[in-house]
């Protein structure tokens, strides 16, 4: 049976919802009032930060680059203040993923923004970015639609039908990396530029021949570096604002008269796109090359009217996380009736607890999910299960969720049984390590419950909490009949103190 605690407030009318992409170019936010069903974008905030121009190689970020970001996401904070957290979606990229320590820039980073901020892997901001471009620009039935998006970090590459992508793919080349990678120096010639054109092509190969077997009815980019090159072209009157397989080699070869990027001059190119847009060019030509592309448009939208959207649906009814778990609940061979079992046990404690312990819908979203896949690892080995669920939850591109959503999954999958890991918790944020503890004791107990797989509902029992204490009240009459599960559960007190939760089971 549904619970409540599962389904987030509903949108009114009126309410306001925010996107925040934090690119590696660019930090852009879209401000939404939600009115008769629709989204009507409000205000747009966007300013050049360069993060990825911090990146040392070797996974540090200069303390000019952190000091760009983290001032610009307290502007954004400013005008934000007043929107509810669970309306506002911030994520964060390819430079991000790139840190060593990722959460040495998101606690400062979150502080600044007064709200939480998300990694996504590049397979989930390519989902985002076709969402954002199919509701901007809905696709033609049954047709297949290509989209590009050229970040400063990362390129993704969509082919998608409908509002459904079918393949998703990120290339570790932008227009910041690159022109930084191929241009060292700024220094251009026609040798580095076919060098460099060779070497992404090669980039290409893995998926290339797959996207083009596939193929598309249109092509669509949604970056601002397809903005600028689309301006290029039509002020150089190659296209009408089209970018096409003719317009790509004369812009190059008018990019390459300047010997160093300080010194190109193209009609049309901002003084702010200068510095990288060797990088986009070069990116996009290769990508011409490979995929055989004649044409591309460019797109009205991108990731941050995907955010949107995404928001939108987690409120509804198409949450794609959902979808996601069902997917993988079908393709590991999941015991249905038992995840129900457990799912059904462990949200019907944490309503008991959830005031107490301060958890809210998404924590039982959360809960419910990882009661649905705990037993994902027995298609490998019934020895160790939770660590092969919980290696795969980790590794896996699951559309919808962010990489901490993953490591959340991840973590309880690992530590519903035997003994908790002494490492298992060190990747969640701190914000949220003392609700994984939490969670990580229900989905435990909850396991427990059902582990006879018996068909008979439980019994009504009492679990009441406080800061770090647990307590169970179980029928006598039912512990009585069940001497596995009484040993169980006094055996559990030790196992749950590993979550620093000092566990009690009595019987009534």
């Amino acid at each position: 049976m549904p619970h409540t605690t599962t389904t987030p407030p509903a949108l009114q009318d009126g309410d306001l919802l925010a996107a925040i992409d934090l690119g590696s170019n660019s930090f852009h936010m879209v401000i939404a009032r939600y009115t008769l069903g629709q989204l009507r974008v409000i205000d747009r905030l966007r300013e050049t930060v360069r993060m990825a121009d911090g990146l040392d190689g070797k996974g540090g970020l200069s303390a000019a680059a952190r000091q760009r970001a983290l001032e610009c996401l307290a502007r954004f904070g400013q005008r934000i203040r007043n929107v509810p957290p669970h309306r506002v979606r911030a994520l964060a990229t390819n430079t991000v993923r790139q840190l060593r320590s990722p959460q040495a820039f998101l606690m400062p980073a979150e502080t600044a923004l007064g709200h939480a901020i998300e990694v996504v892997s590049g397979r989930e901001e390519a989902r985002l970015i076709y969402l954002g471009v199919a509701h901007a620009q809905p696709p033609k039935p049954d047709q297949h639609r290509l989209v590009i998006d050229i970040g400063g970090g990362s390129t993704e590459f969509i082919i998608g039908k409908g509002m459904q992508t079918l393949e998703r793919e990120s290339l570790q080349a932008g227009c910041i990396a690159s022109t930084r990678r191929f241009f060292p120096g700024g220094k251009l010639s026609k040798k580095r530029w076919k060098d460099a054109l060779a070497e992404i092509g090669r980039e290409f190969q893995p998926f290339a021949s797959k996207y083009r077997a596939l193929g598309w009815q249109e092509a669509l980019g949604s970056s601002g570096t397809h903005k600028a090159i689309s301006e290029i072209c039509a002020t150089m009157k190659l296209s009408k604002g089209a970018i096409t397989a003719e317009a790509l080699p004369q812009l190059r070869d008018e990019l390459l008269k300047a010997k160093k990027i300080d010194d190109i001059v193209l009609p049309g190119l901002s003084s702010d796109r200068r510095p990288i847009i060797a990088g986009g060019i070069l990116v996009l030509e290769a990508a011409f090359q490979a995929l055989g592309l004649q044409k591309l448009l460019v797109s009205k939208a991108a990731m941050r009217e995907g955010i949107l959207y995404d928001i939108l649906g987690r409120a509804g009814d198409n949450d794609p996380r959902d979808e996601s778990v069902a997917a993988l609940t079908h393709r590991y061979g999941i015991d249905t009736v038992q995840a129900d079992r457990v799912q059904d046990t462990a949200l019907s404690l944490l309503e008991q607890v959830q005031e107490r312990w301060k958890l809210d819908a998404d924590d039982a979203r959360m809960l419910g999910w990882a009661a649905r896949l705990h037993e994902l690892g027995l298609m490998i080995a019934h020895s160790g299960y939770h660590v092969h669920g919980s290696y795969v939850l980790e590794n896996s591109d699951i559309a919808g969720f962010s990489r901490q959503e993953q490591q959340m999954l991840a973590t309880l999958v690992r530590n519903h049984r035997r003994g908790i890991s002494k490492t298992a918790f060190d990747a969640i944020p701190e914000r949220l390590l003392l609700t994984a503890r939490r969670l990580a004791a229900l989905l435990r107990l909850a396991v427990l419950l059902n582990r006879a797989h018996e068909d008979a509902p439980l019994p009504v029992l009492e679990l009441t909490a406080d800061d770090s204490r647990l307590s169970l009240i179980v029928p006598q009459a039912f512990i009585d009949a069940r001497p596995l599960l009484r040993a169980d559960l006094i055996g559990e007190t030790e196992g749950i103190a590993g979550l620093g939760i000092q566990f009690r089971p009595f019987v009534v």
